[in-house]
C-alpha cells in the first residue's frame, strides 16, 4: 500500500500552529513572526511536504499558470525559449502555457483579452516581434497582469524586459569584417516589423560610417529570418556584376542560405566570401565552413525573464511589484567562415 502523503492538516499539528498560519506560510503572506515562519517551514522539510497548487489556487487569487505569447516561430530560437521557460517554471511550481497568436490579425486584441481573463494567467512572457506590440502589451497591461518583454526595440516604463544590445553586437560583425579589410559588405535583412531587424541593420550602418563608408542599397536584401528566403537574396547578391566580398545574415539560418548558394557556384569560402550570421544557434557550428556569429544568450535571457517573474509573483502582498530590465551581455564568436578579402 502506497505511504500517505503528508497534508496541510499534519504540517499544522506538527509545527503546532493553525491551518490558515500555515497557508500564510505557503503563500509567502504577511502576518506571520519570523518565528513562526521557520518553525512551520523547517517542518514541510522534515515531512517532505508538497503544497497542491490547484488547491492553493482555487482559494486565492492564483493560478499558477504564466503564458508564452510569439508570434513567427522564428525557427530553434522559439523552442530554445520555451525550454528554458517551462524548466524554471515548473521548478517554481508554475506551468507554462504556449500561445501563438496572429499579432497581426484583426482579432489579436479579442484573442489576447480571452487568454488573460477566462485562464486567469498570473504572468506572462512576450518574445519579439509580439514584445514590441502596444494592442497585446496594453491588454495585458489593463488587466494588471505581471509581464516580461524578450528583446524589445525599447524599454518600457510598465513592465520589465530582457535583451543583449542588438545594434551593438551586430555593430561588433561588421567591425570585424571591416578590419580584416572588406568594404563592400552585403547585409540581409528579417522581417521588417521585427524589432532585431532594425536594430541589427543599424549595428551595420554604425560601423560602415565609422569607416567612412554609406550602406548601397544595391548590396541589401530584405529576408525574413528563414533559410529559405534568403536563398534568393544570396543569389541575387552574388550575381551582381560587383558582388559583396562579404555578406551579414541578420541570422544564422539565412547565413546557412548564404552559405549553400555560394558553394552551388563554386566559391571559396571564405577565400572568395566571408559570411557571418547572429544567434549561434547549433546550426552556425554544423556548415561548412562553421559560423562566426554573434552569441545571443538564449538560454539565460529564458532564466533572467523566469527569475524576474518568479520575483514578481512570490513576493510578500502588499509589496510593489518590481520592474526590472536587464541587458545580458553578448560576444561575437569566431570561425572559419571569416578571413579577409581575395584580391579581384
Amino acid at each position: 500500500m502506497a505511504e500517505r502523503k503528508p497534508t496541510i492538516i499534519d504540517v499544522a499539528r506538527a509545527a503546532g500552529a493553525s491551518i490558515k498560519t500555515v497557508s500564510r506560510v505557503m503563500n509567502n503572506e504577511r502576518y506571520v513572526s519570523a518565528e513562526t515562519r521557520e518553525r512551520v517551514q523547517k517542518v514541510m522539510a522534515e515531512l517532505q511536504f508538497q503544497p497542491n497548487k490547484s488547491a492553493q489556487s482555487l482559494k486565492g487569487d492564483k493560478s499558477y499558470l504564466i503564458a508564452h505569447v510569439y508570434g513567427d516561430p522564428g525557427g530553434p530560437y522559439t523552442g530554445q525559449i520555451q525550454m528554458g521557460l517551462l524548466t524554471r517554471f515548473r521548478d517554481q511550481g508554475y506551468h507554462l502555457l504556449i500561445e501563438e497568436i496572429d499579432y497581426r490579425g484583426d482579432d489579436v486584441e479579442e484573442r489576447v483579452s480571452k487568454l488573460v481573463n477566462q485562464l486567469n494567467l498570473d504572468a506572462v512572457v512576450l518574445t519579439a516581434p509580439v514584445t514590441d506590440n502596444d494592442t497585446v502589451i496594453g491588454v495585458i497591461e489593463r488587466a494588471n497582469i505581471p509581464y516580461v518583454r524578450v528583446t524589445p526595440q525599447h524599454e518600457r516604463e510598465g513592465g520589465s524586459s530582457v535583451r543583449i544590445d542588438e545594434r551593438a553586437a551586430s555593430n561588433d560583425l561588421a567591425l570585424h569584417l571591416l578590419a580584416f579589410g572588406h568594404r563592400r559588405i552585403g547585409f540581409i535583412k528579417g522581417p521588417e516589423h521585427h524589432a532585431g531587424t532594425r536594430l541589427r541593420y543599424s549595428g551595420y550602418c554604425d560601423a560602415l560610417r565609422e569607416y567612412g563608408l554609406e550602406p548601397d542599397p544595391e548590396i541589401i536584401e530584405q529576408g525574413g529570418f528563414t533559410y529559405r528566403s534568403a536563398l534568393s537574396c544570396a543569389r541575387r547578391l552574388l550575381s551582381l556584376p560587383e558582388p559583396p566580398t562579404a555578406v551579414i545574415a541578420s541570422n544564422d539560418e539565412m547565413a546557412a542560405a548564404v552559405l549553400s548558394v555560394a558553394h552551388d557556384r563554386g566559391l571559396s569560402l571564405p577565400g572568395d566570401l566571408s559570411v557571418v550570421g547572429f544567434d549561434d544557434i547549433e546550426l552556425a557550428e554544423m556548415v561548412w565552413p562553421p559560423l562566426t556569429t554573434v552569441k545571443q544568450p538564449i538560454q539565460e535571457l529564458a532564466d533572467a525573464a523566469a527569475e524576474i517573474l518568479v520575483n514578481v509573483l512570490t513576493r510578500k502582498k502588499g509589496e510593489a511589484a518590481p520592474v526590472a530590465h536587464r541587458v545580458l551581455p553578448h560576444h561575437v564568436v569566431i570561425r572559419r567562415s571569416t578571413a579577409p578579402p581575395a584580391r579581384r
